[in-house]
C-alpha cells in the first residue's frame, strides 16, 4: 500500500480514528508522517509501555470510593472488593447496593450513559422503529434540557422535528 500523500512510498505508518461512530483511516510513509507532525517511536521498550499504561489507572478508591470492601449484599454476601478481583457480581441486587460504585464504571464503558435503551429488531415495522426513535429521543432531549446541555437539546429538538415532518399522518 502507497503512501497517501506522496503516493509514491510504502506506507509504514497506519493511523486509525473514530469519531463519532465514523471511521477514518489515513496510512503515511515514515517521511510524509514527519511532515504532518507525527512523531513516531518504533523502539518502545515494554517496561516503558506497561508503565505509561498503568500510570493512567485510577486506584481501586478512586473508583469504588473510600468505603471499598465495607459493604456486602445481604442476599448474596458479595463484596466490591470481590468485584473488583473477579469482575463479575454475585446476583441482580448488587447492581443496587453497589450503585454508587458501579454507577463511574458504568458511565465510562458507556460513554457517560447509565440506562439500557435497548435495540429496535430489525423486523419492526417502520412507522413502530419511527415512534421508538422519537421516544428515545425525546428521552435523551429530557436529559440534555436537565443538564443544561442547550446545544444538544437543540441538536435533538430539530431531528425530532425532521421525524415528525418526514411521517406521513
Amino acid at each position: 500500500m502507497y503512501c497517501q500523500i506522496c503516493k509514491k512510498n510504502d506506507a509504514t505508518i497506519h493511523l486509525t480514528e473514530i469519531d463519532k461512530g465514523v471511521r477514518s483511516e489515513m496510512h503515511l510513509c515514515a517521511g510524509c508522517a514527519q511532515k504532518q507532525g507525527i512523531s513516531v517511536n518504533s523502539q518502545v521498550p515494554l517496561k516503558d509501555l506497561l508503565s505509561n499504561l498503568l500510570a493512567v489507572q485510577p486506584s481501586d478508591e478512586e473508583i469504588y470510593g473510600s468505603d471499598i470492601g465495607q459493604k456486602t449484599c445481604p442476599h448474596c454476601g458479595f463484596t466490591i472488593e470481590q468485584f473488583t478481583r473477579e469482575a463479575l457480581l454475585g446476583c441482580q441486587h448488587d447492581y443496587e447496593i453497589f450503585e454508587n460504585q458501579l454507577l463511574p464504571l458504568i458511565k465510562k464503558a458507556h460513554n457517560g450513559k447509565a440506562a439500557h435503551c435497548g435495540k429496535v429488531p430489525s423486523k419492526v415495522p417502520s412507522d413502530e422503529r419511527k415512534h421508538m426513535e422519537l421516544a428515545s429521543l425525546q428521552r435523551q432531549l429530557d436529559e440534555a434540557v436537565r443538564d443544561e446541555q442547550y446545544e444538544t437539546a437543540a441538536e435533538l429538538r430539530d431531528r425530532i422535528k425532521k421525524i415528525q415532518t418526514d411521517t406521513p399522518k
